[in-house]
């Protein structure tokens, strides 16, 4: 029996790009597909003719998969209630026969070592960057019984479930920061600010500094592509699709310099395309050329500059044109200013960081103690 004999069909994307038209409809692009879950932070989004469009073959609807056929390939996550969403490039839509498979089940059995080979793997043991359709629709399955699938989909969505949960409360957490810094330090109520005297913008006792004299910037280092992998082999690496999700599944053999490592905790922000911005939740890795990560001079303003720099970024992304791609170069980093106040006001700004790098910590460990398990469940070693 084959993937395909448990489904109702398995159809390809559009071979083709949509642009970003900030509001609307979800796009999944590869980046989005999770091991399990979608990833919504930051998605593209599309209009309703746009959505229309590219769901001409199938309209995505719960308890589909949607599977990655690169960039990284082998990824699948399933469509929970009330996601509407559409397929961007490289991706595949799946629909789970539920009289023979449980979706949230498949979901998972796709992404065991087992599968994932038989998707990926190749005679010599390395990995294919790209998943043909006809590879998809023949893997091999053997499914345990459906009373079974159930059981194992609900502990392993158990983990998806807590994970789910942070992020909402990480959501909060960046609400209450954003609108702390726009009412402080755009609107300037910060405290006692009606016995402050404002002069051009700037309160008595404020500056603007540049914000290279704020933070020390280190950019990435050009390496040698044909040299990373997703095998865990050598060091963990950050590209530009790695820093909405703050931990990567890339490697590299290459060694170079330790300036270019960063850890836990550094501010990351990719400088092409679309110019993500988040704090690293993973182990240290190798920044990769065209992401850049800021590192404050004073460790207390870590928390403040994490929202401080997203206004200015964020215009450049906007109104930056390149050939093919927005590209943030060093010369916009350096023309950034920003308003700095008394040390006193960067302690709340902190704390919203703290909590939310404990979170994002927690989820990490979630997401390793799921995929630990995963396997053992799927090869019956661990019995339900």
């Amino acid at each position: 029996m084959v993937l395909n004999d448990i489904c109702e069909f398995i159809v390809d994307c559009p071979h083709s790009t949509a642009p970003n038209e900030g509001e609307g409809y979800p796009i999944i692009r590869t980046p989005n597909v999770g091991r399990g879950r979608l990833i919504l932070d930051g998605v593209q989004r599309v209009s309703k003719a746009t959505y229309d469009k590219r769901n001409i073959r199938a309209v995505p609807q719960k308890d589909d998969i949607i599977f990655a056929r690169e960039a990284p390939a082998g990824n699948a996550a399933i469509i929970r209630a009330g996601q509407e969403v559409c397929l961007g490039q490289r991706t595949v839509l799946i629909r789970p026969d539920k009289k023979k498979v449980c979706p949230q089940f498949l979901a998972y059995y796709i992404l065991a070592p087992k599968q994932q080979y038989e998707l990926l793997g190749t005679a010599n043991g390395a990995t294919v960057a790209h998943v043909n359709i006809p590879i998809i629709r023949n893997m091999p399955v053997n499914l345990p019984k459906i009373e079974i699938q159930e059981r194992i989909a609900e502990i392993l969505s158990s983990y998806d479930d807590l994970i789910e949960n942070n992020k909402k409360q990480i959501k909060l957490l960046e609400e209450a920061a954003e609108r702390l810094y726009r009412e402080w330090f755009v609107d300037l109520h910060f405290p006692r600010y009606e016995n402050t005297e404002i002069i051009d913008g700037v309160p008595e006792g404020w500056k603007r500094k540049r914000l290279v004299d704020i933070a020390d910037i280190q950019y990435g280092y050009a390496f040698d592509g044909s040299k990373f992998n997703d095998m865990k082999k050598g060091i963990p690496i950050v590209r530009i699709r790695n820093i909405p999700a703050g931990i990567t599944s890339d490697y590299t053999t290459e060694e170079t310099e330790e300036k270019y490592l960063i850890g836990n905790g550094d501010i990351i922000v990719g400088m092409d395309g679309e110019f993500h911005i988040n704090s690293w939740s993973g182990d240290n890795a190798y920044l990769v050329q065209r992401t850049c990560c800021f590192r404050p001079k004073k460790k207390e303003m870590q928390g403040w500059l994490l929202w401080a720099i997203r206004k200015p970024i964020k215009y450049y992304e906007k109104t930056i044109v390149g050939a093919t791609v927005s590209h943030l170069g060093k010369k916009h980093i350096d023309a950034i200013d920003l308003l700095v106040g008394p040390d006193e006001l960067y302690v709340p700004f902190q704390n919203y960081f703290d909590k939310r790098q404990s979170l994002l910590n927690q989820n990490v460990l979630l997401l390793e103690a799921r995929d630990r398990l995963l396997p053992r469940l799927m090869s019956g070693e661990v019995e339900v």
